[in-house]
């Protein structure tokens, strides 16, 4: 790969990718909601959840913590297919994770992406959550406590 602008787009698109893991783990939605177009969706059917537009975005992260108690998601590189302005491609994903009522487990999963340049880097015009395996096994531990105070 010797042209510059496609090795450029490969590196800015994985740092999109890095950085929606990152918003994710941190749970800050507003930065969620920036990383795609403004008519960009946000689809996970096993949950089954469809989001599309920003604002929409937004909402569904701040009812997250209601029903998540926690949640660690781990994004490993896939494909990038570059075509001028837009792009496809793929990110794996391993989570594992609790919900407020209990329910816990383990999921590997794929994004299926499609992106755009836009005058503020790559976004997401489409991301789709695919999970390919789920483990609902009870999870043995659990987040660290907070350290008492001496």
């Amino acid at each position: 790969m010797s042209d510059f602008r496609a090795i450029a787009d490969r590196v800015e698109i994985e740092a999109l990718r890095g950085e929606f893991t990152d918003a994710v783990m941190m749970r800050d939605y507003d930065r969620i909601a920036l990383l795609f177009t403004p008519d960009g969706t946000w689809r996970m059917p096993s949950i089954p959840v469809e989001l599309q537009g920003r604002e929409p975005i937004r909402a569904w992260g701040r009812r997250v913590p209601d029903f998540v108690d926690f949640l660690v998601q781990n994004t490993h590189p896939g494909v990038i297919q570059l075509d001028g302005d837009t792009a496809y491609g793929r990110a794996y994903m391993s989570e594992v994770g609790r919900a407020r009522d209990g329910r816990g487990g383990l999921n590997y999963a794929v994004y299926h992406d499609r992106y755009r340049r836009t005058d503020d880097g790559w976004r997401f015009t489409e991301r789709v959550y695919e999970v390919r395996y789920e483990d609902a096994s009870p999870l043995a531990g659990s987040p660290p406590r907070p350290a008492e105070d001496s």
